[in-house]
């Protein structure tokens, strides 16, 4: 099975999934996994970790929420401090992604296509992963990314 790179979008209950495809050129949503207080993130760990046995991972991109003017506010801490434990729990590398906009960016896709029009809602974190994981395949190139 070919490695491959995991997006994830974190936010205070839920946490956006995708993955590369088994090229490593395309991102593609996979899941939203949600909890239901911000500070119970044992199970969420877990998932991941499953996710990177499943699919080969060697490199865990996670959205960084940074403010307009580039500065990092708590959200980003708290985004670093998960990426830095996710290594810690998997053993795979993490690299941080700015991720400004990503969700507006969601929302407005998954409007236009008229895709999940049951519940929006519920996959608009899974696009955004694929979004930061998209901005940084486009930023980094295809041979640097292990």
């Amino acid at each position: 099975m070919p490695d491959r790179i995991l997006g994830l979008d974190y936010g205070s209950k839920t946490v956006g999934v995708a993955i590369t495809d088994g090229l490593g050129l395309t991102a593609v949503s996979l899941e939203t996994i949600t909890r239901s207080k911000e500070n119970h993130l044992r199970p969420t760990y877990r998932r991941i970790a499953e996710i990177a046995v499943e699919y080969n991972v060697k490199l865990i991109v996670v959205g960084l929420p940074l403010n307009m003017d580039d500065s990092e506010g708590e959200r980003a801490a708290l985004a670093r401090a998960f990426a830095g434990e996710l290594t810690r729990r998997t053993g795979v590398r993490t690299v941080m992604q700015d991720e400004r906009l990503t969700t507006v960016e969601a929302s407005e896709l998954i409007s236009i296509t008229g895709n999940h029009k049951k519940d929006p809602k519920a996959h608009i974190d899974a696009m955004a992963a694929a979004i930061i994981l998209t901005d940084y395949l486009n930023q980094n190139g295809q041979n640097e990314h292990y």
